[in-house]
């Protein structure tokens, strides 16, 4: 696999750009192929993918290797190929698609072209969770609150931090609440109880 492609940008399409490397152009298929149009007289790095079907052979590229691992995950949801991934990446910022994951948020996953409700439903239920060891820097939120939980609260409070994701509340919610809880020692169904209690005050 093609980890990167260093080199000049020669020429961009609206669909993607070429590089040129020691006289050879890649043509590298991109989100925003126009977010390349920098001096050409500057060297840059673009991070790729390699796709290889029997009719087709193609590279995709990528800003980090956080974005391509999230493009990575979008391929293996049924129903997102290359192109449905590209153009999910393409409409929204990687860390709002991640939280929207994260918070099972299917109306603005909705959004993106070509994802319908099920595919929405497939994404959260396909990926939820399994992002933060692979693209920490982009789960934002969702993943500091977690790692704050396991650095300042007691491990009750902690489980029922999860549930509550798991219920659907937000981080922002959650994180309202949070110091309130953490002032009792309660067990995680009371946590729970208490911290249902409040949400509905907010």
């Amino acid at each position: 696999m093609i980890e990167f492609v260093k080199g000049f940008v020669n020429y961009i399409d609206p669909q993607y750009i070429v590089i040129e490397v020691n006289g050879i152009g890649y043509q590298i298929i991109c989100a925003n192929p126009f977010a390349y149009n920098v001096d050409h007289s500057s060297e840059i790095t673009v991070y790729t993918y390699q796709y290889v079907r029997e009719d087709a052979l193609k590279l995709y590229g990528f800003r980090s290797r956080d974005e391509r691992a999230l493009f990575e995950k979008l391929l293996n949801v049924s129903g997102i190929g290359p192109k449905g991934a590209l153009a999910i990446l393409a409409t929204g910022q990687p860390q709002q698609v991640v939280n929207a994951i994260e918070e099972e948020n299917e109306a603005f996953l909705t959004k993106f072209p070509g994802v319908g409700k099920k595919t929405a439903r497939q994404m959260i239920l396909d990926l939820k969770g399994k992002l933060a060891d692979f693209m920490p820097s982009l789960v934002g939120p969702l993943y500091e609150l977690k790692t704050e939980a396991k650095e300042k609260y007691p491990r009750e409070l902690e489980d029922a931090i999860e549930a509550l994701q798991a219920l659907g509340y937000v981080e922002r919610e959650i994180k309202k609440i949070a110091p309130k809880l953490a002032e009792e020692q309660l067990s995680t169904d009371q946590y729970i109880k208490k911290a249902l209690q409040l949400l509905l005050k907010l």
